[in-house]
């Protein structure tokens, strides 16, 4: 069982040092900044299923960071969450095949009720109908799955996950967030004590 376990850290491993690095990164973090930084508007996450467990946790990392960001469900989308788009927010989206039935839908409704609504996609597959739709596309490199049979969303969600820690870093890298600014957003816990211990705001 040892080697089999360290067989499938080494794949997700090599899946990670293999994520392709394009200039779509840093697009991305410039939109993320421009949007809700400076305009004021919001991050709204969404991905169904494991992709939507990922964009939910990248929604809750970027608000501790200083940067608003709501995830947004998006069969919940349909029966009136919707609403909660406003001007100057921006979208991340999230799907390894980049054509989820109800991630394609979300934005054509999106788009009915924010023509400039901008998106940025991370999928597994840049061909895909989302990714055209995108403004910025992301693409995880596709990895195969360690899963044995090929079809649980493992390192697929793996990478997606380092994909958007790498954009909330360069985000805060960006808007100058500091150890201040992270302890007024997160009081409780062991990270709240040592937040306050490290800032002035005690």
């Amino acid at each position: 069982m040892i080697n089999s376990i360290h067989e499938l850290l080494k794949k997700e491993s090599e899946a990670i040092k293999n994520i392709p690095i394009t200039d779509s990164y840093e697009k991305a973090v410039n939109l993320i900044v421009e949007q809700v930084h400076h305009k004021k508007g919001k991050l709204v996450t969404t991905g169904m299923g494991k992709a939507g467990q990922i964009a939910m946790n990248i929604a809750t990392t970027f608000c501790s960071t200083g940067i608003p960001s709501v995830f947004l469900h998006p069969s919940e989308a349909q029966h009136g969450d919707l609403g909660i788009l406003q001007e100057n927010d921006l979208m991340l989206l999230i799907s390894n095949s980049g054509k989820t039935r109800e991630i394609v839908e979300l934005t054509q409704l999106a788009h009915v009720l924010n023509p400039a609504l901008k998106y940025i996609v991370i999928t597994g597959n840049p061909d895909s109908p989302l990714a055209k739709e995108s403004d910025i596309c992301i693409y995880t490199g596709h990895p195969d799955e360690v899963c044995t049979l090929g079809m649980t969303p493992t390192t697929s969600t793996t990478v997606m996950t380092v994909i958007g820690d790498i954009l909330v870093v360069e985000t805060m890298k960006r808007t100058g967030f500091t150890i201040e600014d992270y302890s007024k957003r997160h009081h409780g816990g062991y990270l709240g004590k040592k937040a306050r211990a490290l800032s002035n705001d005690k």
